[in-house]
């Protein structure tokens, strides 16, 4: 899950391999991109994120369910007041730090796992 720095100033660990192979498989799509820009804006539910972007609720559930999965995002179930239940999503606070070196010691993470998947989405 991204982290940001705690209320000292004390920075996050780096993130693990997987961890951060999570974070820029979801981030490597542009509709995900697109997601997190409008969801910067403000919080929005399902429905009116699909339209605000102009994507089918289907494809943007999809999406939302990677950036979830990922800790870019945080979706939350509230009651309307016709008593409808509508999934709220929104930005989480997160940071990360892209340089050689972090990305050589998170490499030396990586379980089998994740380097499977990682070669299966290249299919």
């Amino acid at each position: 899950m991204p982290e940001v720095a705690d209320d000292d100033g004390v920075p996050p660990p780096a993130p693990t391999g997987d961890e951060l192979l999570k974070v820029l498989s979801a981030l490597g799509n542009p509709h995900r991109m697109r997601i997190v820009a409008a969801l910067m804006e403000s919080r929005n539910y399902v429905s009116a994120l699909a339209r605000e972007i102009g994507m089918g609720r289907p494809l943007l559930h999809m999406h939302l369910q990677r950036l979830e999965a990922a800790g870019l995002v945080v979706g939350t179930l509230e009651l309307a007041e016709d008593g409808k239940a509508m999934k709220y999503f929104e930005v989480t606070a997160f940071f990360y730090e892209l340089t050689p070196h972090a990305i050589a010691q998170a490499a030396t993470t990586i379980t089998e796992t994740a380097d499977r998947t990682a070669k299966e989405e290249v299919k």
